[in-house]
């Protein structure tokens, strides 16, 4: 399985299926710390969002596309 990163929501556009994340290492994708805007699938998960809440995903690279899923509260 994909590893899980520790991130903060920078910002939420469900309309637009995208989440900002300030996020650490992910090393699947060999990408270092940083903020940017990633791609979801599943919307209805965008709708408990909001910026500033302190989260865990997964992510991959898909079709030249950033992907976040498993977008949960940080344990």
């Amino acid at each position: 399985p994909l590893p899980l990163v520790d991130a903060e929501v920078r910002k939420v556009d469900v309309s637009a299926g995208k989440v900002t994340l300030r996020h650490g290492d992910i090393p699947n994708l060999d990408m270092p710390p940083m903020t940017m805007v990633f791609q979801v699938r599943d919307t209805t998960s965008l709708t408990s969002l909001k910026a500033g809440d302190q989260v865990q995903f997964r992510a991959d690279k898909v079709n030249g596309a950033y992907l976040a899923f498993d977008i949960a509260p940080r344990r």
